[in-house]
């Protein structure tokens, strides 16, 4: 303790010297290593004379950007403005500016393809109507681009034919029923009207797949046209095509974690700090040390906290049951890890945000703890980057996504539950593969309608699928795109063990990129 009031001291008087006034928060952000070097940083990194007063958010900025040109006039006055509550917009917007700067500087080797950027606004029963056509343009797009899917026409065309032909047609899946004799019928929309598709049991083929149809999701259709009925010959998925399995031309790992949940009293710290220890070449044998020096990419994938007040009674199973502690003990684990490697997050429904889909970045509010860490790049939920790029290497696009819906596929899709549900997160990760989207069912997980597009709609197809939520880690190939399921940093919960849901904790999938090859580290 001494130590510390000490160290405080020199450092105010360091900066006194200089004229510049310190927060008290500012200690926060500077490391209690090598004062004197950080001081001469942060110095070397303020160009004005009218430079006043640092705090922490501009301490860790000039810290670990490269260079700022700001107005540091104006930003104090908007921070007094801010301390004073009369404003504020302009110091939060400063900030986010600073933040966006460190996120460009570490974008190198991370580059944030999509993002979703939260738009605040009233919602009216339009924008989703409005939210579904965009979704409808979208996987019809791509429907249209199969060379074996010709001749599409409108429903309505359809049903003005008086004679029997061959058809095509595109539409969204409105119902879905088993008559009597046990054929599907599903009743179809598109942009003009709607019609009913049979899909006859004597056709095992078509009718086997068809059988994992869901309400919602957009799909195409060969057959031939009846009175106000169409009889299905095939059926068309906006599906997936074969990647190429590209592959990094050095040695490289990346790394899947998520669901750490951080604050609950099942949280498992003791593994986790094994894992800390490892990444840190604290432990393991000579090969395992140098596999970790080459880990360059640790990806979380939602759930870093436990939250508060996720669901009823929580309270009773938390240890930290203080938002902002959670998030503060959640950063104390990862600034552990070395700096030097990439620290790719986004939130899931345990994190302290809205839980409708997507989810925008981890509020700062809340996370501000993480925020600091110089290492870290905060996406939305779902996300898509690039990493490991280079003047000859085009690098891997990585769909984040956390998977709050696959709770509703391994629910009521019988070829999911009954192959083997929550075990195998790879047949859920396929089947929206296969639809081109991440919840294809209007009540399979809370969303906010964008009118512009649809966010969980997967218009790129990735090198990597990652998910989390079920607890249990998973990897696997579809047709050369890696579908991952991060595993958990928590023990079984009173929920879990009354739905008969067994997780298996502690557990790091990780990919050497110049192979491809898949590893699952075991921590407990």
């Amino acid at each position: 303790m001494e130590q510390k009031l000490i160290q405080k001291k020199q450092a105010v008087d360091f900066f006194l010297k200089k004229e510049i006034l310190l927060s008290s928060d500012v200690f926060e952000s500077i490391g209690a290593e090598d004062l004197e070097r950080t001081y001469s940083l942060i110095l070397s990194k303020i160009n004005s004379q009218n430079f006043l007063f640092l705090n922490k958010d501009l301490s860790e900025a000039l810290q670990n950007l490269p260079n700022l040109d700001l107005n540091w006039l104006d930003l104090e006055k908007s921070k007094a403005l801010l301390e004073k509550g009369r404003d504020n917009k302009v110091y939060n917007q400063f900030i986010k500016f600073l933040y966006t700067q460190k996120t460009k500087a570490k974008e190198e080797k991370v580059k944030v393809i999509y993002s979703y950027e939260e738009d605040s606004k009233k919602r009216d029963i339009q924008d989703f109507v409005q939210y579904f056509n965009m979704r409808y343009s979208a996987l019809e797009g791509i429907l249209r681009q199969r060379p074996d899917l010709k001749n599409v026409t409108t429903i309505n065309r359809i049903k003005n034919k008086k004679d029997r032909e061959s058809v095509s047609l595109i539409g969204i899946v409105a119902n879905k029923q088993i008559t009597k004799n046990k054929n599907i019928i599903l009743t179809m929309e598109d942009q003009t009207g709607s019609i009913n598709v049979l899909i006859n049991k004597n056709k095992p083929e078509i009718f086997r797949e068809a059988s994992s149809i869901v309400l919602d999701e957009v799909l195409a259709v060969d057959g031939v046209n009846g009175e106000n009925i169409v009889f299905a010959n095939k059926v068309y998925w906006p599906e997936v095509a074969t990647k190429e399995l590209k592959k990094s031309p050095d040695e490289a790992y990346a790394l899947f974690l998520s669901d750490l949940h951080v604050g609950s009293n099942n949280f498992l710290p003791d593994a986790f700090k094994k894992f800390l220890k490892w990444i840190n070449l604290e432990m393991g044998n000579e090969k395992q040390k140098e596999i970790a020096s080459k880990v360059q990419y640790i990806f979380i994938v939602g759930d870093l906290v436990d939250g508060c007040g996720i669901y009823p009674e929580q309270d009773k199973e938390l240890d930290i049951n203080d938002i902002y502690k959670q998030y503060d003990a959640c950063a104390e684990f990862l600034k552990q890890i070395p700096s030097k490697i990439h620290l790719i997050v986004c939130p899931g429904n345990h994190d302290a945000m809205r839980i409708a889909e997507p989810q925008p970045l981890l509020y700062r509010d809340f996370a501000e703890p993480l925020y600091r860490l110089p290492n870290l790049v905060s996406v939305s939920n779902p996300a898509l980057v690039n990493i490991h790029s280079s003047d000859k290497f085009s690098g891997f696009d990585v769909l984040l996504y956390h998977g709050y819906s696959f709770d509703y596929f391994v629910a009521n899709v019988d070829s999911i539950r009954n192959n083997g549900g929550y075990n195998r997160a790879d047949l859920v990760m396929k089947f929206l593969l296969k639809r081109r989207h991440l919840a294809p069912t209007h009540t399979s997980t809370l969303y906010t309608p964008d009118v512009s597009q649809d966010p969980l709609v997967i218009t790129k197809v990735p090198d990597f699928f990652i998910t989390g939520h079920i607890h249990k880690s998973i990897a696997a190939n579809y047709k050369n795109i890696t579908l991952i399921s991060g595993s958990c940093w928590q023990s079984k919960t009173v929920f879990q063990e009354k739905v008969g849901h067994n997780p298996e904790p502690g557990r790091i999938p990780m990919v050497n990129l110049r192979t491809r090859d898949i590893k699952i580290l075991k921590f407990i």
